[in-house]
């Protein structure tokens, strides 16, 4: 989005854009509405449909990657953003233990979900499951709701992340409180309670409910669907690691060009 005058050619501004204007009757804004909420629509009855046949895909993928060493470790790994969080040694060597990764998708709502991290017996934690669940809250209008043919509601069309979705935490039973990696490498928040001055460790995924930097989305909505991929290095994921220079190479132009500062991906949930 622009935010002052960009640059345009000598003589522009004696030039009217015949695409300067344009007016929208209330009929067709009416239209517009409606075709937007029948395209909402037939994309959640198509992820429905999608989820449905991909879940006994992944169950076949669950037993054989549960033969391969350090299957999910790596693949969560090869993620920039991923390994970002999970950047000191201790993460690495007690994600070394993980055995198993699934991500539960939320039945009556596919963009909720609760992620499982499987662990052999280790020196960190006594917990063999860490879960991390993205509950659905239905709104109160839900309550009047009747669903299409599809099982499609109109809060469902009106999902709202932050009004409808409660994340949990929970505590790790650690061993040691000198392995208690939370403790030693605490989560350190900004000026804003969700802002991230510094993440710690990884595991404070777990023991906070918030998820400012969406690390849960990613890992459901990412590396969970193509976790051979990234597992593989198939996967050419640099948009975390190079957002700065990114940003240092817009410095030039936002003398002349007053932008907003770039946002990250949008998660797909």
């Amino acid at each position: 989005m622009v935010k002052g005058t960009k640059r345009s050619s000598p003589g522009a501004e004696d030039e009217k854009s015949p695409l300067a204007e344009v007016e929208l009757s209330d009929e067709d804004a009416k239209r517009l509405t409606e075709i937007q909420r029948d395209l909402a629509r037939a994309e959640l009855v198509l992820e429905r449909q999608a989820q449905a046949t991909l879940k006994p895909v992944y169950e076949k993928r669950r037993q054989v990657v549960k033969a391969i060493p350090n299957f999910w470790p790596v693949a969560l790994m090869r993620h920039n953003l991923f390994g970002y969080y999970a950047q000191h040694n201790a993460d690495q060597t007690a994600l070394s233990y993980l055995e198993d990764l699934w991500v539960e998708k939320d039945p009556n709502e596919h963009r909720c979900f609760t992620i499982e991290f499987h662990f052999k017996d280790n020196q960190f934690f006594n917990d063999r499951v860490l879960k991390k669940e993205y509950k659905y809250l239905p709104p109160p209008a839900a309550e009047r709701d009747r669903a299409d043919e599809n099982g499609i509601t109109e809060s469902m069309l009106d999902f709202s992340w932050d009004r409808d979705v409660q994340i949990s935490s929970m505590k790790i039973d650690w061993k040691d409180p000198e392995k208690a990696l939370t403790k030693v490498y605490p989560r350190e928040h900004g000026q804003d309670e969700d802002e991230i001055a510094e993440p710690g460790s990884f595991f404070n995924i777990f023991e906070h409910e918030a998820d400012p930097s969406e690390v849960g989305i990613t890992i459901a909505n990412e590396i969970f669907p193509e976790a051979i991929e990234y597992f593989l290095g198939n996967v050419d994921d640099n948009e975390f690691s190079d957002s700065e220079d990114e940003e240092d190479d817009d410095d030039d132009d936002a003398a002349e060009i007053d932008l907003e500062k770039p946002r990250t991906k949008k998660r797909k949930v």
